[in-house]
This record gives C-alpha cells, structure tokens and sequence, in this order.
C-alpha cells in the first residue's frame, strides 16, 4: 500500500504570518523577492522539515508558492524537492459553493489516495466537498497561523496516518 499524500501549504502552517511582530521561539526570517520589487519576511522553523519527513506521508506542496517553494521554503525546514499541486487557472479562483479555490484541486491531485491536508483556510465547505467527492479518507487539519504547525498538529497528523494501517 502507498504511504498517505500530506498536502503542505506554506503561509499558516510553516510561516505562521499572523504571528505578533516578533518572531515565535525556533524560526529564523528569511526575506523572498518573490516578484520584483516585493520583497516577503517569512518565518520558518527549520525543526518542522524533519518531523514532516518523520509522520510517514508522501509530502506535496499545496501552496500559491507552487514550485518556488522548493527554491526558497524547503532548504530552510529540511525538505528535499517535493512535487507541488499546479492551481493554473484556479489559481484564487471564487467559488459560489464556498468551497477554497484550492480543494478540487488537491482532491484531483490525491486521484482517490488517502490524504492529509494543513492550511489555515479550510471551512466546512471544503470538508464536505472531500467528503463528498474524495473515495479515501482525508483528514483536513486546520492550522492557526499566529502559530504555525504546532505539536498537537503533528499528534493529529501522525494519528491520521497511523489509522490507515489498522
């Protein structure tokens, strides 16, 4: 059986941006010229790449950082190169039903695996488009992001994981 799919969002989970202005215990700051002109502070910690590496899924991005977050996200938290979720056109494309622009997208990704998925944008809309639409079972974990992924994320990620082997 193949390992669990974690879909991995970068702004909330890793960099926790509503954090207050100092920067949480364990991160380092990096600055992104993601676009020219704009430069980005982002707070990683470089603990959560291993422990991520450590809970047994097959990791992928899904972030608007798509690709750039093997260039500038992963060196710093410990990741090799993941394969990303493309958004193309659905790219912070509104939904009438509510459901994130990024659920069908990832759910279309999984192609019927077991997944996990940490964001801090998830509502009931998306769990029940899963839930409706996903075979396998998901376990979307909502992530605060004045935090960031934090131990009792973890405990549920690697119980999720470990319920699909029993």
């Amino acid at each position: 059986m193949s390992r669990p799919l974690l879909f991995l969002d970068v702004d909330g989970p890793l960099n926790p941006w509503a954090a207050e202005p100092e920067r949480p215990e364990g991160y380092t700051t990096i600055t992104v010229a993601l676009h020219p002109g704009r430069a980005l502070l982002v707070r990683l910690n470089p603990a959560h790449g291993p422990a991520l590496l450590g809970l047994g899924y097959e990791l992928c991005w899904a972030t608007t950082w798509m690709d750039a977050a093997n260039r500038w996200i992963a060196p710093v938290v410990g990741l090799p190169e993941l394969p990303y979720v493309d958004f193309g056109a659905g790219l912070f494309a509104l939904r009438p039903d509510g459901v994130h622009w990024k659920t069908e997208a990832i759910v279309a990704h999984a192609a019927g695996r077991p997944f996990a998925w940490v964001d801090d944008e998830q509502s009931g809309a998306d769990t029940a488009y899963v839930r409706d639409t996903h075979p396998a079972p998901a376990l979307l974990q909502q992530v605060d992001p004045a935090t960031g992924l934090t131990p009792p994320d973890f405990t549920a990620l690697a119980d999720f994981a470990s319920s699909l082997t029993r």
